[in-house]
């Protein structure tokens, strides 16, 4: 697996740890509630993969609490910091 690298010649942060990083952010004043398809465009990634990772950031973050909250026409998902 190859690492993704500026023009500056910096390492860029895996999909994983953008999102985690965001949500850490939003989330550093209490919980916060959300649908994948609402913070895509903020986080550049697709609605799925935001999914797809909020499974994996689950279980193995440790800056942020998650849980699956709720399902209405989208999952809603809960962070709180931990």
């Amino acid at each position: 697996m190859s690492a993704t690298v500026t023009p500056s010649g910096e390492e860029e942060p895996s999909k994983e740890e953008r999102l985690k990083s965001f949500l850490a952010e939003k989330a550093a004043d209490g919980e916060m509630y959300f649908k994948s398809k609402f913070i895509a465009d903020e986080v550049g990634l697709s609605p799925k993969e935001i999914g797809a990772l909020m499974v994996k950031l689950k279980d193995s973050a440790s800056e942020i609490e998650v849980e699956k909250w709720s399902y209405t026409s989208a999952t809603t998902w809960r962070v709180e910091p931990a």
